[in-house]
């Protein structure tokens, strides 16, 4: 398996500063960039986007629930026309600034609660997916890797548009294939399982769940983060096993 690195940037705004965004740009292959509803802004946006074209990173819209307040992390009752309004509101604003920077929007990974609503539930994910179809530009969407990855396929292919599947480097799978809760103990794996967790990956397109079931797992693209140094080191040491 070959894999992606994608990470969520962009997410500073006004005076307040998130993430080490400069640092862990050279590492990843995909910038998921905020769009203003949960957080990031203009400048923060389109100093964003200079960095990926400096480190020739792709672009994605970061799409969330208008939730500045609480960083996009709640849950919001909107109809399917106010989820498809504005997700691609969001995808556009990021589109036409990478535009005049003469870069392109290649994809949407909904944030937050969006991403979470999106997959458990059919009405939220159906409502981004017409936003991704209707999209001016033809942009593929970003979603968990699960074992429900066949239905979402010819959920995809009902509305003309592609998939980017997703796995996360830090978190233990559930004996379901998603991901345990952070209420579970074990939830967020160490570095050194985090490491083993990649190379499984990598080797034999296979994820350990927390209880020691080996289950398959195909992904387009891993997650990681940069939040801080030892993140960053983590996603260097990530690269360095996919470049291996």
């Amino acid at each position: 398996m070959t894999l992606l690195l994608n990470c969520d940037l962009g997410e500073s705004y006004g005076s307040w500063t998130m993430g080490l965004d400069a640092a862990v740009m050279p590492h990843i292959d995909q910038a998921n960039i905020a769009c203003g509803f949960h957080a990031g802004d203009p400048l923060v946006m389109h100093d964003t986007l200079q960095l990926a074209r400096q480190h020739g990173v792709r672009i994605g819209a970061h799409p969330a629930y208008p939730d500045l307040g609480g960083f996009g992390r709640r849950s919001m009752n909107c109809s399917p026309q106010e989820i498809r309004t504005f997700v691609t509101y969001q995808a556009a604003a990021l589109a036409g600034m990478a535009q005049s920077l003469e870069l392109q929007l290649e994809y949407i990974k909904p944030h937050g609660a969006l991403y979470n609503d999106m997959m458990a539930r059919a009405d939220v994910r159906h409502a981004i997916m017409e936003a991704v179809a209707g999209f001016y530009l033809p942009v593929k969407l970003m979603l968990q890797a699960t074992p429900e990855a066949d239905l979402h396929r010819k959920e995809a292919e009902h509305y003309g548009i592609k998939l980017l599947f997703e796995a996360f480097a830090d978190r233990c799978y559930d004996d379901d294939g998603k991901l345990l809760s952070r209420s579970k103990p074990g939830a967020v794996h160490s570095r050194d399982k985090m490491l083993a967790q990649v190379e499984q990956l990598l080797r034999h397109g296979t994820v350990t769940t927390a209880s020691g079931l080996i289950i398959p797992l195909h992904a387009d693209s891993l997650c990681v983060h940069g939040d801080n140094m030892e993140a960053v080191q983590s996603v260097a040491d990530i690269r360095a096993l996919i470049t291996a």
